[in-house]
């Protein structure tokens, strides 16, 4: 369970000049996410990244509380990263060893210390997420979807019991679009997904629309899919400011 209580971030902004500013990036969020998948919604720029990031402390309420099954990821990040994973929009911001086996034995460094007992945990992992094939291909010679699987892959080794997705499908083509939502689907674990998808928010059991810091509605995906269109809608027939 992931609880949000009255959440504010502010942080510092700079100008052309170099004057300094506060910016507010959400205000007053407050949350209790209970279900197995809900999906995150809205514009470039609406807070959502920064809600998610909120959960494994990535970063810090300003005001408010965050609480993940009870534990205030700022004052206790070591034992909430253990039970929340993170998966970012571009694979290879996480992804750093030369193959899928060696980044999986890394996630696994901290937990089987033994090397043997490691790699054999390593490839029946792959092996779960039907990646075995890939195991020893060099991380950049793998498609979009591949590596954004295999990172999910990373995240699930550890055993968490939250799993952030920060608009995972954004670099991905249909195909492998398809195949990282069957491995949302199959998911035990609890997933909060932030998505331009609206596919993949619509077979969520619960969508936010975030607007301007807010969110702004709350509830049954399809509905919420809607009033996200309706606005955007809105937004695309408005005319452009004019300037002289």
């Amino acid at each position: 369970m992931i609880e949000y209580r009255a959440v504010g971030v502010e942080v510092e902004s700079y100008d052309l000049d170099g004057q300094a500013s506060k910016q507010q990036i959400l205000s007053d969020v407050t949350l209790t996410l209970t279900e197995r998948r809900v999906a995150v919604i809205g514009a470039n720029g609406s807070g959502k990244s920064t809600l998610l990031k909120l959960v494994n402390g990535l970063m810090k309420a300003s005001t408010g509380q965050v609480l993940v099954e009870g534990l205030d990821p700022s004052r206790q990040g070591k034992q909430v990263r253990r039970m929340v994973g993170h998966v970012f929009t571009d694979p290879m911001a996480q992804l750093v060893m030369a193959t899928p086996l060696e980044e999986v034995e890394l996630s696994l460094r901290a937990s089987v210390h033994d090397r043997k007992l490691r790699h054999a945990r390593a490839l029946a992992i792959l092996a779960r997420n039907g990646l075995d094939r890939l195991a020893n291909r060099s991380v950049h010679a793998l498609s979009g979807g591949e590596r954004q699987l295999v990172s999910l892959a990373c995240v699930l080794a550890v055993e968490p019991r939250i799993v952030i997705a920060d608009e995972p499908t954004t670099l991905l083509d249909l195909r492998n679009k398809m195949m990282l939502t069957r491995a949302f689907d199959a998911l035990d674990q609890q997933l909060v997904c932030s998505t331009h998808d609206l596919e993949l928010a619509g077979r969520m059991d619960r969508a936010l629309l975030v607007d301007s810091g807010h969110i702004i509605d709350d509830g049954e995906p399809g509905d919420i899919v809607g009033h996200y269109r309706a606005m955007m809608e809105g937004r695309a027939d408005a005319p452009r400011e004019v300037r002289a």
